[in-house]
């Protein structure tokens, strides 16, 4: 059906063209000659013009294509479209013409009506296919004025006049189906404001939001301004509630095309939305001196941490990438990555177990690394509850055998990534970390090296991490599990823990225990609601939020560093040294260790956990039952 309307709409366009410019040479003739002596004189002359005109013009614009475009929607591109066709058809009629005059065929031809068709043709061929378009937008004005007055309109506020809120506007006014009525904009823009669009106002800048609320009827906010930052966002949406307000986040055309938005009215949250401070401030000078032109080993490589090291680390032309991980798939994929953007690096995939000591000393001998960073860790918390002789031999021994080979081959600098859950750890994974932390620091005092230990809490987005779960649980419709509604978490998008890192790796001289500044800890709850209006929906209306209790080994709160320890600042504004921090000797350090990996070894889970809870300052790492289905 759409192919037969489209077949007699394009005759009716033939048919029009052939008209109009058989009307357009001879108007041509009327005006140049003023109605004198068109005949015989110019007879000849008019009918070779009208026939060229009437062959020539409409085959020109078919190979331009404009029988098959929509005039409906006709914009400026078609204007251009026009002008180009009209003007190539009219050279080729005209040089024709010229040719036959040439010719001596005729001897009567009045050579500005060249100029003169060319002006007629373009302003009858462009106005009779916009009358196509204006008789489109009279239609749906008639049909949309009709429905609004026999139904109740919603009240629209339009937070965007921008590209994106413009063709909201335009779409609200063209659809009367959606009986909705843009009432204005906001928009920041200084040059906007007390102008119109589509007949819309700007009426004020965003911040004035609350004054409109109070000053015009709104039903309903429409927030279509898709590179919003999460502060302004955030500003908007609690202005709405505060009111009871509904309000909808467009998302942006490029999200849409490119996919990243599966559920119509989503938009692609940005992590950094999510933070409730300033992301830090990255500044890659500094770190040429130490990581430029080196050999630099990545353990873990592979993971979210680890791969994000090693794009950051990519920039500051290294000498060489050493990526060392258990998965070949993960390091697989970040190789490749990584040869895409960079592909004169010089990258290594090392697929190895940090356990494996022999292993770890033929790839040391043969690489000899200048730079270590090691993030290759267990980390889920539940899942390391439930099998904690991993959790000592990956984290424990995986770091012991890193400190010895690198001691071993004179590594320069050897940084290893902590967490919070090191701290009074009441967890498997956090105990197994704080001991890796020993191990470091240790080897750093005892053999006067740069060998150092930097701690943060959760990044968002990182794998198995919050975030991507709660991503998950909104695009299926809900609801979103929480653990308990005080649950609080630090947190830090994951490029700006690694540039923290970076940044410690310069400042170390061995020994020392960095913690990152990641600003006051968030409401894991409040980190959900979050995402999900961020998203274009509201909390217990489009998402509902269920809490399914604190997990195994999880408390209420973390902390990066103990009460009552000495901490100093350092160069970096975000980076602060732990001055005092309760340590073992290091035969008391060894003979901990040995014991450890020798009841992980026999498979005596519970002496572990006690020794863990004797040794470390603050810890109270309990049985407890592990539920598999909660484990990210």
């Amino acid at each position: 059906m759409n192919f037969l309307g489209k077949k007699i709409r394009n005759r009716y366009l033939l048919m029009g063209d052939i008209f109009l410019s058989a009307v357009a040479v001879l108007a041509s003739y009327m005006i140049r000659l003023e109605l004198i002596a068109i005949f015989p004189t110019y007879q000849v002359s008019l009918l070779w013009m009208l026939g060229i005109a009437i062959v020539v013009k409409p085959l020109v614009y078919y190979f331009f294509g404009i029988y098959r475009r929509l005039w409906r929607y006709a914009s400026i591109r078609e204007l251009v479209l026009i002008l180009a066709s009209v003007t190539t058809a009219s050279m080729i009629v005209g040089g024709a013409m010229m040719g036959l005059y040439g010719a001596r065929l005729f001897i009567g031809f009045p050579r500005s009506v060249i100029i003169i068709d060319w002006l007629l043709t373009l302003i009858f061929i462009g106005g009779f296919r916009f009358v196509f378009r204006w008789i489109a937008e009279s239609s749906s004005a008639a049909a949309n004025s009709s429905l609004l007055h026999s139904l109740h309109r919603k009240w629209v506020l339009v937070i965007g006049a921008g590209d994106a809120g413009a063709m909201v506007v335009r779409e609200l006014l063209k659809n009367p189906q959606l009986n909705m009525k843009p009432i204005g904009f906001l928009d920041d823009d200084p040059e906007k404001q007390n102008s119109k669009i589509h007949g819309v106002s700007v009426l004020a800048p965003i911040d004035d939001i609350e004054r409109v609320f109070k000053t015009r009827h709104v039903d309903e906010v429409i927030i279509a301004i898709p590179s919003a930052s999460g502060e302004v966002l955030r500003k908007i949406t609690t202005k709405c509630r505060q009111r009871n307000i509904p309000f909808r986040t467009m998302p942006g055309l490029y999200e849409l095309i490119g996919g990243a938005v599966s559920v119509s009215r989503l938009r692609e949250v940005d992590i950094s939305d999510l933070l409730r401070r300033e992301p830090v401030k990255m500044d890659i000078e500094a770190l040429g001196e130490v990581l430029e032109d080196k050999v630099i080993m990545v353990t873990g490589a592979g993971g979210s941490i680890g791969s994000e090291l090693c794009r950051q680390i990519a920039r500051l032309h290294p000498k060489r990438i050493l990526l060392l991980g258990h998965g070949e798939n993960s390091i697989f994929s970040v190789i490749t990555s990584l040869k895409e953007r960079y592909p004169h690096l010089d990258l290594v995939p090392l697929i190895a177990d940090v356990r494996d000591f022999p292993r770890l000393t033929v790839l040391f001998d043969r690489w000899q690394p200048q730079v270590v960073f090691h993030t290759a860790a267990h980390k889920h918390v539940p899942l390391m509850e439930s099998n904690i002789e991993e959790a000592v031999t990956n984290n424990i021994l995986g770091t012991d055998n890193i400190v010895k080979s690198s001691l071993e081959h004179e590594v320069q600098r050897l940084v290893m990534i902590s967490t919070d859950k090191a701290i009074r750890p009441v967890n498997i994974m956090g105990a197994t970390k704080r001991i890796a932390e020993m191990l470091v620091l240790d080897a750093a005092h005892q053999f006067e090296c740069a060998f150092t230990v930097v701690r943060f809490g959760n990044v968002l987005g990182s794998r198995g991490s919050v975030v991507p779960r709660f991503k998950r649980q909104i695009e299926a419709g809900g609801p979103v599990t929480v653990t308990h509604p005080e649950m609080k978490r630090y947190f830090m998008t994951i490029p700006e823990a690694v540039h923290l890192v970076l940044q410690a790796s310069t400042l170390s001289k061995g020994g020392e225990n960095y913690i990152l500044d990641m600003g006051q800890p968030v409401k894991i709850l409040d980190l959900a609601e979050d995402l999900i209006r961020l998203s274009g929906l509201e909390p217990g209306k489009d998402i509902e939020i269920v809490f399914s209790g604190i997990r195994p080994g999880e408390k209420l709160s973390e902390d990066l560093w103990d009460k009552g320890f000495a901490y100093s600042p350092t160069a970096h504004p975000d980076i602060h040294q732990v001055d005092t921090e309760e340590v073992l000797s290091s035969e008391e350090l060894r003979d901990l260790v040995g014991t450890l990996i020798g009841y992980a070894r026999e498979g005596k889970p519970e002496k572990i956990r006690a020794l863990l809870s004797d040794i470390i300052p603050g810890a109270s790492i309990l049985q407890q039952e592990t539920d598999l289905d909660m484990v990210e």
